[in-house]
């Protein structure tokens, strides 16, 4: 979430749609890369992202501030102004209140928009509403305290170096082996043990075909990245690696272990297998992303020579 000081009555244009169309999904994208240089981090998330394109979503609003002098088709086309800011409100959790992300220009800001904003993402969520601070920023944490959220959350995100790697060859546990993914032949098996081993995590734990496809159409998707651990011809744990080619950083995409085949180390053993390949990639650095008070997986990723390098908050109503 990046902000902006609130002020009574900017001068904007809001619309909240169902859908972009490709022409107001680039205008979106355009502004992220703006306020991604400006500030040194993305406003939304890669799932936020791959959001704005291929129509209709369920249970996810795009919400356009737009400055209606600027172009003037605004009032019969919606978000085609000058675009101020821009958020998502995502409501797929059958639990958990809204989620959403907002980010307002970097060069118009201090005039209110990212109160607006905020304002009508509460109002669409019926003041139940949980709000991502990517970077942790100080705009951002005060546009939290004028909205009326609370900090919940902490999800850091941790960097080592890849070179001098220091880590030995992995051992698996009796019976393991360890393949890379097949698209089309193990998207169902995947998808299965995903949901399993993160049933308590909605985010990564809801994870659809679409979202599948989404993430192997993406130009960084390498499925030789991309690793299963079976036994006896079943998935028992997978770590997904990503390459950040521009930025030259490996990531620990996502490691998970199904149910039952926890506490053998095998999360430990897919976990050195990845960066191992992320190392032979050439690449300098490798990072990953561990909520705060998962206090035992944080403490294995330090073991492993990862430290803090920066923190995502989340924010959200009282009720």
């Amino acid at each position: 979430m990046t902000s902006d000081a609130p002020l009574p009555t900017p001068g904007h244009l809001l619309s909240t749609l169902d859908e972009l169309t490709e022409v107001q999904a680039a205008q979106v994208l355009e502004l992220l890369a703006a306020a991604a240089r400006s500030d040194g981090v993305q406003a939304v998330s890669e799932q936020g992202r791959l959001q704005l394109r291929g129509g209709r979503r369920e249970g996810v609003r795009h919400f356009l501030l737009t400055d209606p002098d600027a172009d003037p088709r605004a009032d019969s086309d919606p978000g085609s102004g000058d675009l101020l800011g821009y958020a998502q409100l995502e409501d797929t959790d059958p639990v958990e209140a809204p989620a959403a992300e907002l980010v307002v220009h970097p060069q118009k800001r201090g005039k209110g928009h990212g109160r607006a904003l905020g304002d009508a993402l509460l109002e669409a969520s019926g003041r139940r509403l949980r709000v991502w601070a990517h970077g942790g920023k100080s705009a951002a944490r005060h546009l939290a305290q004028v909205l009326g959220l609370t900090m919940f959350r902490e999800l850091r995100q941790l960097r080592r170096p890849l070179s001098p790697l220091g880590i030995p060859e992995p051992v698996y546990p009796d019976g393991v082996t360890v393949r890379t993914f097949v698209p089309g032949q193990d998207d169902a098996a995947w998808l299965a043990v995903n949901a399993a081993a993160f049933a308590h995590h909605p985010e990564q734990g809801s994870l659809t075909q679409r979202d599948l496809d989404d993430r192997m159409g993406e130009d960084w998707f390498d499925p030789k990245g991309f690793f299963l651990a079976e036994k006896e011809g079943r998935i028992v744990g997978f770590h997904w690696t990503k390459v950040h080619r521009t930025e030259q950083l490996g990531e620990v995409y996502v490691v998970g272990i199904a149910p039952g085949a926890q506490g053998g180390g095998l999360g430990k053993a897919l976990t050195a297998t990845g960066l191992r390949h992320l190392a032979s990639e050439g690449l300098p650095t490798a990072s990953l992303y561990v909520d705060a008070d998962n206090i035992a997986a944080v403490t294995v990723y330090e073991r492993l020579g990862f430290t803090t390098y920066e923190t995502d908050l989340m924010y959200r109503t009282e009720s």
